[in-house]
């Protein structure tokens, strides 16, 4: 019977990166030992658990119905041990932890330049991992499959993007403000026109979809009004739709602080949405899971003080 056994606590380090990982591999490289020590402690978790745990599919590995049942136990076990065998002080010059980050795709380069350099100087041993926000960013957020995600969410209550619908089991902290611009080329006929809400319609324009955001709030408030912009081509990066704004009469609506980073690069010429509405904001966002991790800790608090001490003097709260 599993319950006779003496149960090793390791296995749980190992099980729970196991079904994070879906690799023996991966999970090897984490613990820093060899596979095949791997593939035993699997093996153990199989007899203990009288179930396969992982499933070969394909290429991959998928976890089991029971797999999934224990993974959702096994991140408050965890922490609650790590809470009690973790030193009293944190050291971030002796952490060596690899810290996971969605983030959407604009969020790179306002963010990573201005938290990193110090933390890199503090804590050189740290590693990040980062990807491009998704349709799945949040569940794994949940799942505390990731340590940090950093989103832009609306204050304008329009919206079904708005900062109230961030979990109630999640914490977050503003990092910056951001807004909705227009950007056409120069010497575009609409630059000579007295610049309305009709010309606005009345444009063909760019949208860009990447992070997964198809829909801004300027879409959702158009809506609201029975108004629809012409998007004719839909590109999931930045630089790409500038360069293609830059060269033809298409709009291109963007964040201001995006446009303003790249405008320079470009023969554009940025121009206000003739509607009102009301500014987003960026957030650091984690699971409640690891408000008494010290080493998250750590980190959430250095990235929110060189974001504010930062303030991009175009974000002002």
């Amino acid at each position: 019977m599993f319950m006779a056994q003496a149960f090793d606590l390791n296995l749980l380090k190992v099980l729970d990166l196991l079904l994070e990982e879906k690799s023996v591999t991966k999970t090897a490289n984490r613990l820093c030992v060899t596979q095949s020590a791997v593939s035993k402690n699997l093996s153990r978790l199989r007899e203990m658990y009288d179930d396969p745990i992982l499933l070969r599919c394909g290429k991959e590995f998928i976890p089991t119905p029971k797999a999934k049942e224990l993974s959702l136990m096994l991140k408050p076990i965890l922490q609650n041990i790590n809470v009690l065998t973790q030193k009293t002080s944190f050291e971030p010059e002796e952490c060596e932890r690899v810290f996971r980050f969605e983030m959407m795709e604009v969020a790179y380069s306002f963010t990573l330049p201005e938290f990193m350099p110090s933390i890199l100087e503090t804590a050189p041993l740290i590693k990040f991992d980062t990807q491009t926000w998704n349709d799945s960013s949040l569940q794994r957020l949940q799942n505390c499959e990731i340590d940090f995600a950093i989103k832009c969410f609306e204050q304008d209550f329009r919206s079904e993007n708005h900062l109230s619908k961030i979990p109630k089991n999640f914490e977050y902290a503003k990092l910056s403000k951001d807004f909705a611009t227009c950007v056409v080329r120069k010497g575009h006929p609409i630059l000579s026109e007295e610049w309305t809400l009709d010309g606005f319609m009345q444009q063909k324009h760019i949208q860009v979809t990447g992070g997964g955001t198809r829909h801004w709030l300027l879409d959702e408030v158009l809506i609201q009004m029975g108004l629809e912009r012409n998007v004719v081509i839909e590109i999931p990066d930045f630089h790409g739709a500038f360069r293609l704004c830059e060269r033809t009469d298409l709009v291109l609506c963007a964040p201001y602080g995006q446009v303003q980073d790249m405008i320079e690069l470009y023969n554009l010429e940025m121009v206000g949405i003739p509607i009102e509405m009301e500014h987003g904001v960026d957030v650091l966002i984690w699971n409640q899971y690891f408000n008494h991790d010290q080493a998250h800790k750590w980190l959430r608090e250095r990235i929110i003080e060189s974001m504010r001490r930062a303030n991009f003097v175009r974000y002002k709260f």
